[in-house]
């Protein structure tokens, strides 16, 4: 296998967690967050929408969204539930991830860390949008230790990418315990692999 990626994008990161916490060998082609203009050229055949990461399989067929390359990856393993409720719930997560937690935490991370001029009343609005993610994942991992079930799923997996660096968009998890803890127990996951690794 072969994922384009990058070491910083949390999108990224998250395929690459669950390729090591499945011990999945791959090789890494690494794009820019920043300069995308080679991105037609390297993607242009691979993800029409041009964004990393892209999951190149054995057979040269490709998988873009990271959430949609998590699903993939998770099939027929404990990652992912059987149960068709607890699957919807881990997808519920999921869509809640890429439509309310990472619009806002991923873009006030990118703005305060790699934009040129950065929008400062944009951040400001993103940050708040993060704190609100932040809220709904505290009012149910305040009662849980994982988002669905008993066990680590790609719904954690999803929305780890971006929690556990929260405070590189400014964001501090001081309020919010049940997250924190949360955290720690994905980062205590057999295969666990950090963000730059």
């Amino acid at each position: 296998m072969r994922l384009y990626d990058n070491a910083v994008s949390g999108n990224a990161y998250k395929v690459r967690l669950l390729l090591a916490m499945r011990s999945i060998d791959y090789e890494r082609i690494q794009l820019s967050v920043v300069d995308r203009s080679d991105r037609e050229e390297v993607l242009g055949g691979k993800n029409p929408a041009l964004r990393i990461p892209v999951l190149e399989l054995d057979d040269g067929t490709t998988l873009a969204e990271s959430n949609a390359i998590l699903c993939y990856l998770a099939e027929g393993t404990p990652y992912m539930p059987t149960d068709p409720l607890a699957r919807a719930r881990v997808l519920q997560w999921m869509f809640f991830e890429q439509y309310d937690h990472e619009p806002n935490i991923a873009v006030a991370r990118y703005l305060l860390h790699y934009a040129e001029d950065p929008d400062r009343e944009l951040i400001a609005a993103k940050q708040a949008g993060g704190e609100k993610a932040l809220g709904a994942m505290e009012r149910h991992l305040s009662e849980h230790d994982f988002l669905v079930g008993d066990t680590c799923t790609v719904a954690d997996i999803a929305l780890y990418g971006y929690t556990h660096v929260a405070d590189e968009a400014g964001l501090s998890l001081d309020d919010y315990p049940g997250v924190a803890r949360w955290i720690e127990r994905v980062a205590a996951q057999p295969g666990h692999v950090t963000i730059d690794h």
